[in-house]
């Protein structure tokens, strides 16, 4: 609960029946995003399994029966050889303008629980001071962009398009082929890369950059950086039959083994917590569930 003199303006959890007007409020704040967008994101949260007792869609302001402010949440969790973790990517942070004084106790209300790793992948600029100031860090520094096809790769790699069906599907452990089922459901491209005996999640989603008028993919998983120039010529192959020459990936700086420049200060991505998200990990995050 947060104290008004003003209204009786409560902070709490998201329930479905207050979807309808968490897009109303979110609409005021982002008019420039399609109603769409933001329904069919939540339908996809809706659908998601919830991880423990953490929220399934994030936490709310109401002043009456009215939803003056909102900070979505998509929770999900990763597998470590210490044990299982969860992540929280917070998305539409906004409160309408009589209420901007209540943005503050929102955001500490939804960040409560304190070996969750909270992230943020498209922090509008002004917030960024505020991220800051309570104990936001960068955990990714820039983008490497890259042509697959120019790195050296590993000799008898291959890459195939995930289908739980296919024998080598059978390699990969049920978190990893959990994510490409999911991801390929989400219009990604999700790949089983091969080594010998060894499979390897790889994820993609398509995008354009400069200006919207180069067509490529941007990295949404792989395990560790060196996959990507492991797999490179495998996968680039498989991309460039879709028009996809060019691979965007988050990064903390030049990644060895890629033939591309790094981008310092393109897209940096923040987190709180007690460990920081890997640079290659955008899977569960906004940029899929609701889009670019």
């Amino acid at each position: 609960m947060v104290d008004s003199a003003a209204a009786d303006v409560v902070c709490r959890v998201i329930e479905e029946r207050d979807l309808a007007k968490v897009v109303d409020c979110l609409m005021r704040s982002f008019p420039e995003r399609p109603r769409a967008y933001w329904t069919d994101g939540l339908a996809r949260l809706a659908a998601r399994p919830a991880v423990g007792d953490l929220p399934r869609f994030g936490h709310l302001l109401a002043a009456g029966d009215k939803v003056v402010g909102v900070l979505l949440q998509i929770v999900s969790t990763r597998e470590t050889e210490a044990g299982a973790f969860a992540r929280c990517n917070m998305v539409g942070w906004c409160v309408d303008p009589d209420y901007r004084g209540y943005a503050h106790p929102l955001h500490a209300r939804a960040i409560g629980r304190r070996e969750v790793v909270y992230f943020t992948v498209t922090p509008a600029p002004f917030t960024l001071k505020t991220l800051a100031a309570v104990g936001y860090r960068r955990y990714s520094e820039g983008q490497v962009i890259f042509a697959p096809l120019l790195s050296h790769g590993e000799s008898g790699a291959r890459v195939i398009a995930y289908a739980p069906d296919q024998p080598e599907a059978a390699l990969l452990s049920e978190s990893d082929a959990r994510l490409l089922a999911d991801h390929a459901a989400l219009g990604c491209h999700a790949f089983i890369a091969l080594a010998g005996n060894e499979a390897r999640p790889l994820v993609f989603q398509p995008r354009r950059i400069w200006r919207e008028l180069i067509p490529c993919v941007h990295l949404i998983y792989c395990r560790e950086p060196g996959d990507l120039a492991r797999f490179g010529p495998a996968y680039g192959r498989r991309l460039a039959r879709h028009g996809r020459l060019f691979v965007v990936v988050d990064a903390v700086g030049p990644i060895p083994g890629l033939a591309g420049r790094y981008f310092a200060e393109r897209e940096p991505r923040y987190y709180k917590g007690p460990r920081a998200p890997s640079p290659c990990d955008l899977a569960d995050s906004e940029l899929v569930i609701f889009g670019r």
